[in-house]
Parts: structure tokens; C-alpha cells; sequence
């Protein structure tokens, strides 16, 4: 049994990026009001320390100095230390996030803010070396000591900052939105894109799913190849990059360098869910056998990796491990050395060294290549001479001799809790795989994921709870949570039919406007009115690496108003959209997730109600196409959904396709139904 010298409160925690700390010598406490009404008792400054289980730097931060004694002692001798996992806590995440960003002009993790003993930061900054770290820490403590009422005063006018930025005002009467709003807002993104390696120009490279979900929808809506190629190449050259996972399948957060190749090696969650989403949709539109194979290894590596025996996912994979030589080392699980492929690979060294560029195209240091692709199949069995079959057969082959080889390698680190709103965006990715590729493995998978959902995440006070770890559910949950659940509950009813989905998606919905809604600014809140209240009650609204709760809601509100004939829901959405309308014609990519809401009010959306007997053989039919201004309603028998009301005929099964309530004659022949839709503008 392992003896530690020290032990803090973190040891009573479940999240594994808090438990890390549980043994330095720091005294660590968690966020919670003790914590905070300690910090007033005391009349201390609170030092908050911000990061998640699977961030590099800030492991750097804690061996450098949370795990030395001289900075644990200037750390608990002047300041009440509070750890925070970002993704159990995102509300007090967002606060010190836009604090920090206020102060210095950028943020990330680790992040670090001082605060008063009310909470109200004063002083804040991602990773610090030791010294700066100690430096800062002195001349704080010694400031509050003696001239408490300049800290005082810096902290009223920063919180007052804090809580000014980002705030959505309402923006009166809405008019209707127009092609031409969307199609200069993609003219003004369009000088940013790297055309020839896809995504944003320079570095790093983030692959920004929602980005690539609009512009795919827009390009084809608009008919636009060359937004189209745009995607085509963004989407190649990340399936062709080392920020994908060539052995075992997924995807990292993102490429250091500008051809996607040397990844910061963490593989999320919530990144894999979305872009399974993305890649399946990119293939639907497309036919690219390449975006259908990296979806089925991308959900190979989380159905090995990252699923629980409760149909639940884990949150994350660490970005280091050790080598074989006992060093802690980012990507060390992922790296291959010249000399240990030759071993292993034989006379199909140099096939393979062609193919995944173990040359300097792929060399990345300290003798290590990250794997690597720049050529078609076709381009490379042509040079070596052989049948395409046969190369792809090796392929396999390869994957499977260097995963087993690879799976002798320390392990990288898991985070083992399930996060509802990433688990609604892996929920998504599953429906989503189905729907394109009619495997019913994907549709069993999703099923088993949206039932630990609506068993263990779901309270019966109608609420949702943000976290669930050995076996316990906990955390009052937040908008994102709600929304992407709503989503993927929608997306799963139009994938099975079966009306629980869409009717826990309505309830969920009434759920949020009674604890999240401003009535005044027609926007929600980040966090439940029966939340703790933090220095400001945020709203997310701009579309990041995941799309905004604000813009999910919006869209999820335009659809559940088609179902349920709901007037009140179709305004409230419209209205949120007119908030932010002038910020996405500004930004494009920050808000891509409400162009895609732009799309929906633009053009003819249609209703596609499917009634009788063979339903699900005509919804199987439809779903071979990529229909992105639809949605999908239907039942093999009577159904009480006012959308279906009144349709069902026991001897026929009959497609219906509307507008806004209004229907053409119904067909029973899918093609002739199809053939009354129009995709484009």
C-alpha cells in the first residue's frame, strides 16, 4: 500500500483531476459555500486554480509547484487554495476564464485567479514558473496586508467587467432573415481559411466541428464548390493527420503546426462525438469512403476506450505517459521510433513508410514520427504496384499489429467521470452513425446511452445532474447539459420513432424555461436559478469548440415547434437568433452553430411525416440522402404528436412532406417524395 507524506480535503472528491492533487502538500479544498464562507471567516485571499485531468501544462504547474513544500507553505499560509475541474464546474470556469481574459488579454489552462475572500478576482494568469509563481503570490498577500482598499477597489471595477462582457441585449422587433445575410457572413470567413491544408489559417489547428457542419450544409444549400472543396480538404487532411489517431482511431484536441500533424495528444470526448456527427453527414453528402471509415475506427476507439458497462462514456484520455525509460512524456503512448516499425513491420517497412511518411514529413523529435497520410490509397498502390484491395488489406493488417504492440506502452491516464452534455454529444454521434450507415450496432449503442441518461442523469424533480461517477449522480446541471440532451433526444426519436424521446425533449425544454429562462432578454442563463450564485450569472452564447447552449436551445426550440404546433416556442428561437444576428455577421466561425439556425429560417424547411406499417423501411430510404432542411416525424400506428395527427392509415404507409404546417398530396413512393423537396436556397 502507497503511503503519502500529505493529504488534503481533495481525497473526499471523485474527480480525477482533483484527486491528482489530493496528495500535495498544498492544502487543496474544493468549491463549495464551507470553502467559501472559511475564506470570509479568515479574511483571506482565495487562490483558484483551474485545469482538467488530461491538461499538460497544467501538470507542468503542479510538479513545479504544488508539489514543492516552499510554495505549498507561501500557498497555505496566506491564501485559502480552492482546485476546480473545469468540466465538473464550467459556471465558475466561464467567471475567472473571462476574468483572466480582462485582465491579460488571453486565457487557458491552468488558469490561476486571486480573489477577494467574497469571491471578486483581482489577479489572474494560465501557467507560471515557480518563481514568477512565488514572486506574484508574495507581493499579493503582502498588497492585501497593507493596502487592502486598492484591491478592493481593482476587484469592484473588474467584476463589474466581468459582468458587462458577453451580455446579450434584446434586439426588438425581429424581421426575416435573408441568403444575402448568410452568404456575406461565409464571404468575410472565407479570408481566413487556409484553402490548401483546410481550417483557420496558421497555428494550431482546431478542428472546429460546428464550422465544418454549416459551411457543408451552406455549400450545397448555396452551390458553392468552392466552400465545398474547402471542407472536402479540412476534412481530408484531418482524417489524413497525426491529430488522428492512425493505429487506434480518434481524434485529438489539435495540431500544433499548420499540416494537422504534431497533435497536443489529449482525445476528448466531446471532440470524437461531434466530429463521428460531422464525418457522418460529410459522408452522406459526399459518398468519400475515407469519412465513412473514420467514423466506424473512431467509434471503435470509444467503444474500447472510453465506454462504461452502464452505457455511459468516460470524459477524457491524458496527453501524457510514461516511457519505457520511467518519463513522464506527452504523446510517448502514440510515438514510433524508425527502428522499432522495421522491426515489427519486415519486409512492409518500406510500404509502410510511404504510406504514413516516416521521412521527414513525419518526423516530429527525439527520433519520434507521428504518424502521418498525404496520398490517396489509389496514388500509393499505383506507385508500389499493387491492387488497391491488397494495399487496404495491409492497412488493417498494420492497425492491428501496431495496436497490439502499442497496448504494452503505459497506459495514458483516464478521466473516468461521464459528463451528461459530452455524453449527449457522443449520444449524437451514434444516432448520427446509424442514420447514415443503417448499423444497428450504432442505433443499440445510442439506445443504451440515452437510457443511462433518462435513468441515472435525470432526478425526479425534473431536473438533470451534470456529473455521474461510481454509480453516483451529482452537480445540479447546467444549459449545456439540457440542450445538447434535448438534441440528441430529438435526433433519437426521428432515428426509432419512439415518442418518449421527443415528449422527455418537450418536458426538458419546459424544464429550462422555468429555471434558466430571462424573460426580459428572451435569452438563457448558463446556470439554474436554484444554483449557488457566483459574482455574475453568465450566458453562453458564442459557438466554440462546442456549439453554445444558447444557439442548441435555439434550434432545438425551432424544431419542437414544428412538432408540437408551438407558436411560443418558434418566437422565442426566432428572437435569440435576432439577438445575436449582428455578432455572427461579424464572426462567422465563433457563431457557425446559429448560422446553421439562420439556414433553417431561410428557405423552405421541411416537415417529413412518414405514417403506417413500413415507416421505418421509407425512413431507412430517406435517410440515404443528405437533407439538411428537414426533420423527420412518423409512427407505424396512431400517434398523439400534433404533427402526426390525423395521418395514419392501417393499409398504406404514406410520406407527407410540409411547410410550415401546409402539406403536398401525400406519396408512397420515397423517390417521388424526395423529388418534391428543394435543398437549395
Amino acid at each position: 500500500m502507497t503511503t503519502h507524506k500529505y493529504t488534503n480535503s481533495l481525497i473526499n472528491e471523485t474527480s480525477p483531476y482533483l484527486l491528482q492533487h489530493a496528495h500535495n502538500p498544498v492544502d487543496w479544498k474544493a468549491w463549495n459555500n464551507e470553502t467559501l464562507e472559511l475564506a470570509k471567516k479568515e479574511n483571506k485571499l482565495i487562490l483558484i486554480s483551474i485545469g482538467y485531468s488530461s491538461c499538460h501544462w497544467c501538470h507542468v504547474m503542479e510538479h513545479e509547484s504544488f508539489e514543492n513544500d516552499s510554495v505549498a507553505a507561501v500557498m497555505n499560509q496566506n491564501f485559502i487554495n480552492i482546485k476546480v475541474d473545469r468540466e465538473e464546474r464550467p459556471d465558475v470556469d466561464q467567471v475567472y476564464m473571462n476574468a483572466v481574459q480582462l485582465m491579460t488579454g488571453r486565457g487557458g489552462w491552468p488558469l490561476n485567479c486571486i480573489a477577494l475572500p467574497d469571491g471578486r478576482p483581482v489577479w489572474g494568469g494560465t501557467y507560471f514558473p515557480k518563481e514568477n509563481w512565488i514572486n506574484a503570490l508574495e507581493q499579493l498577500s503582502k498588497m492585501y496586508e497593507e493596502k487592502p482598499e486598492e484591491m478592493i477597489a481593482y476587484a469592484e471595477k473588474l467584476t463589474e467587467g466581468v459582468q458587462k462582457s458577453d451580455l446579450v441585449h434584446f434586439s426588438g422587433e425581429v424581421t426575416d432573415f435573408s441568403i444575402s445575410d448568410i452568404d456575406s457572413c461565409v464571404e468575410e470567413w472565407t479570408q481566413n481559411m487556409d484553402m490548401d491544408l483546410g481550417g483557420k489559417r496558421g497555428a494550431p489547428k482546431f478542428p472546429m466541428p460546428n464550422n465544418y457542419q454549416f459551411l457543408l450544409r451552406y455549400a450545397i444549400q448555396a452551390n458553392n464548390p468552392e466552400v465545398l472543396e474547402y471542407v472536402n480538404t479540412s476534412l481530408t487532411n484531418m482524417a489524413y493527420g497525426g491529430i488522428y489517431d492512425q493505429i487506434g482511431g480518434g481524434f485529438s484536441r489539435y495540431s500544433v503546426d499548420i499540416k494537422w500533424h504534431v497533435p497536443h495528444f489529449e482525445k476528448m470526448l466531446y471532440d470524437n462525438g461531434q466530429l463521428v456527427s460531422l464525418y457522418a453527414n460529410a459522408y452522406q453528402a459526399t459518398k468519400n469512403e475515407l469519412y465513412k471509415k473514420t467514423v466506424y475506427q473512431t467509434l471503435a476507439f470509444i467503444e474500447r476506450e472510453l465506454t462504461t458497462t452502464e452505457g455511459a462514456f468516460y470524459s477524457s484520455l491524458d496527453a501524457d505517459s510514461t516511457t519505457k525509460e520511467g518519463v513522464l512524456e506527452e504523446g510517448a503512448f502514440y510515438v514510433w521510433k524508425s527502428l522499432e516499425l522495421q522491426t515489427l513491420l519486415k519486409d512492409d517497412y518500406q510500404l509502410f513508410s510511404d504510406y504514413y511518411n516516416i521521412n521527414h514529413y513525419g518526423y516530429w523529435e527525439h527520433e519520434n514520427y507521428v504518424l502521418i497520410r498525404n496520398k490517396p490509397t489509389n496514388e500509393i498502390a499505383d506507385k508500389h504496384a499493387i491492387s488497391i484491395t491488397e494495399l487496404q488489406n495491409k492497412v488493417i493488417k498494420w492497425q492491428e499489429l501496431l495496436l497490439k504492440e502499442r497496448d504494452k506502452k503505459d497506459r495514458p491516464r483516464l478521466d473516468d467521470k461521464s459528463l451528461t452534455s459530452w455524453n449527449a454529444l457522443m449520444l449524437k454521434g451514434y444516432i448520427d452513425a446509424y442514420r447514415v450507415f443503417n448499423d444497428q450496432h450504432f442505433l443499440e449503442t445510442a439506445i443504451k446511452n440515452a437510457k443511462f441518461i433518462y435513468t441515472k442523469q435525470l432526478q425526479e424533480g425534473g431536473n438533470l445532474n451534470h456529473n455521474y461517477k461510481n454509480g453516483k449522480s451529482t452537480i445540479n446541471g447546467y444549459l449545456e447539459d439540457y440542450a445538447t440532451v434535448i438534441d440528441a433526444y430529438i435526433s433519437l426519436y426521428e432515428a426509432t420513432l419512439n415518442e418518449l424521446w421527443l415528449n422527455t425533449a418537450k418536458q426538458l425544454t419546459d424544464y429550462t424555461f422555468d429555471h434558466f429562462f430571462d424573460a426580459e432578454k428572451q435569452m438563457f442563463y448558463f446556470t439554474s436559478d436554484e444554483d449557488t450564485d457566483l459574482i455574475t450569472r453568465k450566458m453562453e452564447i458564442e459557438d466554440n469548440v462546442i456549439s453554445s447552449s444558447n444557439s442548441i436551445m435555439a434550434t432545438n426550440l425551432f424544431k419542437l415547434s414544428h412538432y408540437y404546433s408551438n407558436n411560443y416556442y418558434l418566437k422565442v428561437s426566432k428572437q435569440m437568433l435576432g439577438n445575436i444576428k449582428d455578432r455572427a455577421q461579424e464572426y462567422g466561425s465563433g457563431y457557425a452553430n446559429w448560422l446553421q439556425l439562420m439556414c433553417d429560417f431561410t428557405g423552405a424547411y421541411y416537415e417529413i411525416a412518414i405514417s403506417g406499417e413500413k415507416s421505418f423501411e421509407k425512413l431507412k430510404e430517406i435517410n440515404q440522402h443528405y437533407i439538411p432542411n428537414k426533420l423527420i416525424a412518423g409512427s407505424t400506428s396512431k400517434s398523439t404528436i400534433p404533427l402526426m395527427e390525423g395521418r395514419f392509415n392501417k393499409d398504406e404507409t404514406y410520406i407527407y412532406i410540409c411547410v410550415d404546417g401546409a402539406c403536398k398530396l401525400p406519396e408512397k413512393d420515397t423517390k417521388k417524395a424526395i423529388d418534391q423537396l428543394k435543398i437549395e436556397f
